[in-house]
């Protein structure tokens, strides 16, 4: 096994990395360094495959389709018997179902009517729609500049030929890649093992649902935000709950999660001001580099590993305000996670909207301002923003649909100008 990297071992292969003057990419550069794939298979049936990675390529055993059909109902015919200057006029001598080949020989001025899927019958090669065809008994009518020689037949292969890839290691299996499986007849198919990731708030003013409402104290939505957006994701969470303040708690707390765990995330503890109990048991456990990144929401956060024996989990220190749990996840924990399971996954695009109000922006640090995106009269996009920014205003993520980005070195916005948004994909 590859021993890990070492938190400065990481920042001497960066170039330009500077502690005092993180930006996202920093981060995400440092993390993309940090994160180790598991690299446990297992083998699952196709019906529980949803979501899950794929760790090895898939060649394909057979051809997709397995022979040329037809992929309309109407009637297959020679496409060089096609006329152009008047009616083509054919005589129907069978009918062709799918799932199983038509026998019989086609001549010269004949057709065969055919079902969608039925294989094409030998030497044919074109299906001219039920519907541009006139039927008088056994004689069918091609009007003429309808149709060309080929059309409506699907090829053999045309999909998936045997012996070529059919989907990459890495591969996250959505809807559309089971069914390919699927229609390589593939009942199973071998996928990395779901990461394990550990959970659990800090903080001594933390309610648990429950537990009555006292002065001073907040009820903890962050344990609800994380564990939804892990488990969107594709990975096990273990949901660990609140951790008071106390060094004796925290330091079990990590010592069970970096036992069990190949990630560890917890939320409060880490920004300038708080209790440094946290920080202290991250310190005496692991390698972690404490960070106050060039960003808002989301300025304070932790990274590094803590390590338990052999077992060393990956660790996010994220701030303790919900909507900066949030983006912080967005932003580095999610493409982090996802190097971590296996996943080959592109970074979600940036849209262009334009903003329909002014936005104020300071340059030097990258904002994440919740908005949300409509279509105007014109049919472009445009964006607004929720309304009230603020990083406890848990509510405006659910207004929104998407953030938006502005970027580093960026300054005001004035309305009618583009900024780039990342819209939300359902695990935020």
């Amino acid at each position: 096994m590859t021993t890990p990297l070492s938190l400065n071992d990481i920042a001497e292969r960066l170039q330009g990395y500077d502690p005092q003057a993180l930006s996202a990419r920093h981060v995400n550069d440092f993390l993309a360094q940090l994160v180790q794939p598991v690299r446990e298979q297992e083998s699952v049936p196709l019906m529980q495959a949803h979501g899950r990675i794929l760790a090895q390529d898939v060649v394909s055993p057979i051809s997709v389709p397995p022979h040329d059909n037809s992929a309309m109902d109407g009637y297959a015919f020679r496409g060089t018997e096609l006329l152009t200057d008047r009616p083509t006029r054919l005589t129907v001598v069978g009918t062709a179902f799918a799932g199983a080949a038509w026998q019989g020989t086609v001549q010269k001025g004949e057709c065969v009517r055919i079902m969608t899927g039925a294989i094409m019958p030998a030497g044919l090669d074109t299906v001219a729609p039920q519907e541009l065809v006139k039927v008088d008994g056994d004689q069918v009518q091609i009007p003429p500049g309808v149709l060309q020689a080929g059309d409506n037949r699907r090829l053999l292969g045309e999909d998936l030929m045997a012996g070529q890839p059919a989907l990459r290691a890495g591969t996250r299996l959505a809807p559309a890649a089971c069914g390919l499986l699927a229609s390589l007849g593939l009942p199973s198919v071998s996928v990395w093992r779901r990461p394990k990731v550990a959970y659990f708030s800090t903080g001594d003013e933390i309610l648990s649902l429950g537990e009555a409402p006292r002065e001073g104290a907040v009820y903890d939505s962050n344990r609800y935000t994380v564990a939804g957006m892990v488990q969107a994701l594709g990975c096990e969470l273990i949901d660990m709950g609140v951790v008071r303040d106390e060094p004796a708690a925290l330091e079990q707390a990590f010592v069970d999660a970096a036992a069990q765990a190949d990630a560890i995330i917890t939320s409060g503890g880490v920004s300038v001001g708080e209790a440094d109990h946290t920080k202290a048991m991250m310190k005496k456990l692991g390698d972690v580099a404490f960070w106050r990144i060039a960003m808002r929401p989301g300025r304070p956060m932790a990274v590094g590993r803590i390590t338990q024996g052999e077992r060393s989990a990956v660790l996010f220190g994220l701030p303790g305000n919900p909507v900066a749990v949030m983006v912080t996840f967005a932003a580095f924990v999610r493409p982090a996670l996802q190097q971590l399971m296996g996943w080959q996954a592109p970074a979600l695009p940036l849209l262009k909207a334009k903003s329909t109000e002014a936005l104020r922006k300071k340059p030097g640090r990258t904002e994440y301002q919740r908005g949300i995106v409509s279509t105007n009269a014109a049919g472009e996009l445009q964006v607004r923003i929720t309304g009230n920014q603020g990083s406890g205003v848990l509510s405006s993520m659910v207004q929104a649909n998407g953030l938006i980005v502005l970027g580093h070195a960026q300054g005001n916005v004035a309305v009618g100008d583009e900024v780039d948004v990342m819209m939300f994909d359902g695990h935020l």
